[in-house]
């Protein structure tokens, strides 16, 4: 949110912060924006606190792995296959909001953090994962959008809607949806 680097130090994160809090802020008639302003005031109020921003290190998989990483054995290979249906869940929530919103067809990160049944470990890796291969985008104000080729990848490979609801939340779905007639 704030645009540093993971290991950045507080100096470089009240820069960071200070520079784009003048940049949403509401009296900025040019960018202000008070849902990015929050988020901002967000990210800050988490990285500049050291308990917080422990916690928010840990939980975003970010370690001072020094010289020995390690390799995480046997959950590599069970979350093998659900990783590409995981994606799958991801790019049909897209889908749905491009035909759905047309006009606003993008979800902010969080909006699909909400709805899907992820770690933000294994969020952040679908997500990379699907932009690299030019199946999502992100559109000027951060948010995800599928592309073209996302929608044809998702039509030629048609996943099961029972594989993809195990990773969409329950109050992620319409209650009109909830459940095929």
């Amino acid at each position: 949110m704030l645009g540093v680097d993971q290991q950045s130090v507080s100096e470089t994160i009240q820069q960071a912060y200070a520079k784009l809090a003048q940049k949403y802020h509401s009296r900025n008639s040019a960018t202000g924006d008070t849902e990015m302003f929050k988020a901002v005031n967000q990210a800050y109020e988490v990285l500049s606190n050291p308990e917080r921003r422990r916690e928010f290190d840990k939980l975003h998989g970010i370690t001072q792995e020094g010289a020995s990483p390690k390799f995480s054995g046997f959950a590599f290979f069970d979350a093998l296959g659900q990783d590409a249906v995981q994606r799958a869940a991801i790019l049909c929530l897209l889908y749905d909001r491009r035909r759905a919103r047309p006009s606003a067809p993008g979800l902010a990160m969080r909006q699909v953090d909400v709805m899907v049944e992820a770690t933000p470990v294994e969020l952040s890796a679908a997500v990379w994962y699907l932009k690299q291969r030019g199946f999502v985008l992100s559109d000027d104000q951060s948010n995800l959008q599928i592309t073209v080729d996302g929608m044809d990848f998702l039509v030629r490979n048609r996943p099961s809607p029972e594989e993809v609801m195990a990773f969409i939340k329950p109050e992620a779905i319409a209650l009109s949806q909830a459940q095929p007639p």
